[in-house]
């Protein structure tokens, strides 16, 4: 199992345990980056954690806060909206910008399994 494995996987944990997630918003919208492994994809990055989210309010996202988005609402709004509009999923990405980049589905999939 990679690193990335673990990180997802204890991703999906923590998300479960508490019930919601996190992610960076401005006035300007919601942070998506462009996808490092598929040309013409992008990502939304999610943290199992506020003090994760925060992390990344630097540099070019230094205008953007850590917004809280229960499971639920990721479950039956977000994946949903992000698969019809083909956006992939960063679990847990770390200081770099690096891990893995999950399609919508597979998270609910996961989500439904455990």
């Amino acid at each position: 199992m990679t690193n990335w494995q673990k990180s997802y996987d204890s991703f999906l944990a923590r998300i479960q345990e508490s019930g919601e997630l996190w992610s960076l918003n401005s006035e300007d919208g919601w942070v998506i980056c462009d996808s490092a492994e598929f040309e013409d994809a992008e990502v939304m990055p999610f943290w199992s954690n506020k003090a994760e989210a925060d992390r990344h309010c630097v540099d070019q996202w230094s205008d953007y806060r850590a917004e809280r988005i229960s499971l639920i609402d990721f479950v039956e709004l977000w994946l949903p909206n992000l698969a019809e509009d083909d956006i992939l999923v960063g679990p847990d990405w770390n200081e770099d910008l690096e891990g893995l980049e999950v399609e919508p589905g597979d998270i609910a999939e996961s989500l439904l399994e455990v």
